[in-house]
């Protein structure tokens, strides 16, 4: 069963990011050299997002338009970037043979181009953020950006307050000998805490509890940097990410 989409007015708009230049484009298409490229462009003929352009360095992504004399030479794909309220039990993974997996939530004809910017494990809940636009979804998952990610956890044992102290100074994983940046650890309960993370380690958040002596009972992600969970977006709803979503991470 597919969840109904959540509403949201707007849409997901592309990141202007290539590894392309036009003329490079251009020449391509016409089996024809850089120079006279570079004359088609120069001359007005070439258009970009429907917009006239004459520089011939100007970066092209899959996700733009471009028209040479009125001729389709890339139609452009959409880009899509989208969120995901994972339920738990549902995989993060873009198709498997057994467990139904985040895809499998998602109406939409182009899913299938879909990748994760962020996995869960298949007992976690919360927020999972998926795209089709690699150079985006680096911003997220690239370890020197730092983005925070803010997690509700109930826990087998009572807190004790003394994992404050312990959180923020991190701890070290002697299987990957890495030592763990600095976490907020908030205790709202007697068994319940929210916490900030800047990494994604394997096990992460249950590795750490396990140091202080608890049990994670309960995993929920709430938010990735400034894309947040609506109390009323329940499990299994998606939707595209708004434009000031998307340029918090620009």
């Amino acid at each position: 069963m597919i969840l109904r989409r959540a509403p949201f007015a707007g849409s997901a708009v592309s990141s202007i990011l290539s590894g392309l230049k036009l003329d490079r484009l251009i020449a391509k298409h016409r089996s024809a050299g850089r120079s006279a490229a570079h004359r088609m462009i120069a001359a007005s003929r070439v258009r970009l997002d429907g917009v006239i352009v004459r520089d011939s360095k100007t970066d092209v992504d899959r996700f733009m338009s471009v028209e040479l004399d009125g001729e389709t030479v890339q139609q452009g794909t959409r880009a899509l970037h989208i969120m995901v309220n994972k339920p738990v039990g549902v995989l993060s993974a873009t198709a498997d043979a057994v467990h139904r997996t985040v895809i499998d939530l998602i109406d939409h004809p182009d899913k299938a181009t879909l990748h994760i910017a962020g996995r869960l494990d298949r007992g976690t809940s919360g927020l999972v953020l998926l795209t089709n636009d690699g150079r985006w979804s680096k911003r997220i998952t690239d370890p020197g950006a730092k983005v925070p990610k803010v997690y509700q956890v109930e826990t087998s044992e009572p807190i004790s307050p003394d994992a404050v102290g312990h959180f923020l100074r991190g701890f070290h994983f002697q299987t990957e000998n890495i030592h763990t940046l600095p976490a907020q650890l908030e205790i709202t309960g007697e068994r319940s805490a929210r916490l900030t993370l800047h990494e994604g380690r394997y096990h992460q958040v249950k590795r750490m509890f396990h140091r202080v002596g608890n049990r994670v009972v309960m995993l929920h992600r709430e938010s990735i940097g400034c894309i947040t969970l609506a109390a009323d977006f329940t499990p299994g709803q998606w939707r595209d990410l708004s434009q000031a979503e998307l340029d918090s991470f620009r």
